[in-house]
């Protein structure tokens, strides 16, 4: 297949994706069987998102071509290990790899193993020639590049059985978000978005925020009870927010609460489900450096504020990036393109 052909295989998937046609309900269902944090809702969500911001047919063009991608007629074998913490996360990694006219060896996590298989089933009913691109593995062999996401603690392997192939290796990372005491209740529903869509599971999820000192929480924690508080009737959700609340009353740490949400003082940028950390800053400038010293540990940063040279998304967009919103700030493509 040419980029011309995939590209239009790729934008037929995407209507049917964004149309939410009728082969998607099973998927759906099995998925959420087999992962409690994965409801219709949330998935259903995800394949949309997929399909708007990634398989419109303008928007892959204008994307490939500004890599001058050629087509070869040699594909190398890609190892894809996928995450599993939000329907389709490995999605990216795997239409970047056919993209670039590569081979996808996928190997999906435990907990998202059913919906990208259906949909990459569906995608060569769609077009047959693109069954070659892709197979699904339980151990990766014969690749000659790697892709692997994980945490922090399994990078550390990734390093040691990928280090010597071409690689990218991502850890633990987490979004923030940057408040300066002018948001309106707008911003709040939107941050609340950031927060706890996919019940704050995905990397892009808001973990926690930095407010000027003796910043009042009042409107925020409003806001975020009255958009959000029907979370606590998701059961594992709700497990965590009573762990948590527990943990802290025995611990005697201080913290406040809406009614889906503990917000706690804290350094660490990863908060456990059903929390938020926050942090005072004292000026605009200390705050910048601070953001760039951790940055390694930033997936984004949602604000109204402008903060120098550092890019930011309005409140409501962190989990709605674009194509080329790359994890980690490593660009996919271009990794793939040069191999």
């Amino acid at each position: 297949m040419n980029l011309k052909d995939r590209i239009q295989a790729l934008a037929l998937l995407g209507e049917e994706l964004t149309a939410q046609a009728d082969w998607l309900e099973a998927p759906i269902q099995a998925a959420y069987i087999e992962n409690k944090w994965f409801t219709p809702e949330n998935s259903r969500k995800a394949l949309d998102a997929i399909g708007r911001q990634f398989l419109n047919a303008k928007i892959l063009e204008e994307w490939s071509n500004s890599y001058e991608i050629e087509d070869h007629a040699y594909s190398k074998k890609i190892g894809l290990v996928l995450a599993g913490n939000i329907p389709m996360v490995g999605f990216h990694d795997v239409l970047c790899t056919f993209i670039s006219g590569h081979t996808s060896l996928i190997k999906c996590s435990s907990k998202d193993s059913i919906l990208l298989q259906r949909v990459i089933a569906r995608l060569i009913e769609i077009d047959s020639n693109t069954s070659s691109y892709f197979e699904f593995v339980d151990k990766l062999a014969g690749f000659e590049a790697v892709i692997a996401t994980g945490s922090n603690n399994s990078a550390r392997y990734f390093e040691q059985y990928f280090g010597k192939y071409p690689h990218i290796i991502r850890k633990n990372r987490s979004a923030v978000a940057v408040l300066d005491g002018n948001e309106s209740h707008d911003d709040f529903m939107g941050l609340g978005e950031d927060i706890f869509t996919y019940f704050g599971l995905g990397c892009r999820n808001v973990s926690k925020i930095y407010v000027p000192e003796n910043y009042d929480f009042n409107d925020m924690l409003e806001a975020l009870h009255e958009g959000f508080k029907e979370l606590v009737h998701h059961n594992k959700y709700l497990n965590n927010f009573d762990y948590n609340n527990a943990l802290f009353l025995l611990q005697k740490v201080q913290f406040l609460m809406s009614g889906s949400l503990i917000v706690t003082e804290s350094k660490d940028i990863t908060s456990r489900i059903a929390t938020l950390h926050y942090e005072h800053y004292s000026d605009r400038s200390s705050l910048v450096n601070h953001l760039k010293e951790v940055e390694n540990q930033i997936q984004c940063v949602v604000s109204n504020v402008q903060l120098d040279d550092i890019p930011t998304f309005n409140f409501g967009k962190a989990q709605q990036p674009s194509i080329t919103d790359y994890a980690d700030g490593v660009d996919t493509l271009e990794f793939l393109k040069s191999l």
